[in-house]
């Protein structure tokens, strides 16, 4: 059986907040695999290596990010310096499958 999470504003107890917090991350991997999966994509689709170290698509990436948390009350200097370790992570990847494809 699941446990039902309460919404942040209705925790009482440090236990329901770990909950909300492993239901979250869990919602995240799940995400993020999805998004690793479009790394996946643009390796295959790319037919120059150099192609996959787009710095104006990163900085692209990182103010919708901002624009985004910023119009969700949230610090946008904090989502952009995850967004920043993601995209740095995601363009790994994606130079890993370049590789592997063309192996």
């Amino acid at each position: 059986m699941t446990a039902i999470v309460p919404d942040p504003e209705a925790c009482q107890t440090m236990a329901e907040v770990r909950a909300g917090v492993d239901a979250v991350d869990l919602e995240l991997v799940r995400l993020l695999v999805r998004r690793f999966g479009y790394m996946d994509a643009a390796a295959r689709i790319k037919a120059d290596r150099g192609a996959v170290r787009d710095e104006a698509r990163k900085a692209q990436v990182i103010a919708n990010v901002r624009a985004a948390a910023a119009a969700h009350g949230l610090s946008g200097d904090r989502l952009a310096a995850v967004w920043d370790v993601l995209v740095e992570q995601s363009i790994a990847h994606e130079f890993d499958q370049w590789d592997e494809l063309r192996a």
